[in-house]
């Protein structure tokens, strides 16, 4: 007679049954500690590519920094040196403003002296003048002769002068019969420089001031003041 023990063989059983839960948990525990393994991992990852990130661009700042304190440095030389310039500049013009006007005042001084040896120059025989006076560029003379051949010689002569522009006989009367003495009144333009050259500065200004010229026989005397007014006494004869 065959016996089988089923007691043993449920209590394997169930020995079996029950070991097979018990590896649940262990499993369970190992995946929880990837999971924060990788969250931690995750975060240090972020923190090193923020800290990266950060440090780059601090140095990309600093260095923007640095070029603006440069550039702003090189600005503040530039702007010493072009207020050098504008110093220097404004020097120059109140110079050359001196220098003009010096020159101005030369040309004028010796203006009348000029002019009034050319009209010497240019006075013939048998006339004389008894009067002269300049201003603004105009010559207004009146004078006496012998003959009216000799005061149209001093016409011709003005003329061609190469200072004087072409002249104006106002009036030619006489004065006198014995001895025949003819009065004439004339006026011309002068510049200081020849008739067709080409003037500058000098050449294109005139004498502001007035020169007067009176008629008493063997006497000269000039003054002249300082608004560049000439007077000048006498008999003017070539």
């Amino acid at each position: 007679m065959i016996k089988i023990n089923l007691v043993r063989e449920g209590r394997t059983v169930r020995g079996a049954g029950a070991a097979a839960p018990s590896g649940g948990p262990s499993v369970a525990a190992g995946g929880s500690n990837l999971n924060n393994i990788l969250v931690i991992a995750g975060v240090f990852l972020g923190v090193l590519i923020g800290g990266g990130w950060w440090f780059l661009k601090n140095n990309t700042l600093k260095e923007r920094q640095e070029t603006v304190g440069n550039k702003q440095a090189e600005a503040d030389r530039l702007q010493a040196i072009i207020k050098q310039v504008d110093d220097y500049t404004k020097r120059k013009e109140s110079l050359q403003k001196r220098i003009d006007l010096i020159n101005q005042l030369k040309q004028n001084q010796k203006g009348p002296v000029k002019i009034m040896d050319r009209v010497s120059q240019d006075l013939p025989d048998l006339v004389w003048l008894d009067r002269m006076t300049m201003s603004g560029g105009l010559v207004t003379i009146g004078g006496r002769g012998l003959n009216p051949n000799a005061i149209a010689n001093f016409v011709d002569n003005v003329k061609n002068d190469p200072l004087f522009e072409e002249p104006e006989l106002s009036s030619v009367t006489q004065m006198s019969a014995v001895p025949p003495v003819y009065g004439f009144d004339m006026t011309f333009h002068f510049t200081y420089a020849p008739k067709g050259e080409t003037t500058g500065t000098a050449g294109a200004t005139s004498t502001s001031g007035t020169t007067g010229t009176t008629g008493t026989s063997g006497t000269n005397k000039t003054s002249t003041t300082a608004t560049n007014t000439t007077t000048t006494t006498g008999t003017v004869k070539k």
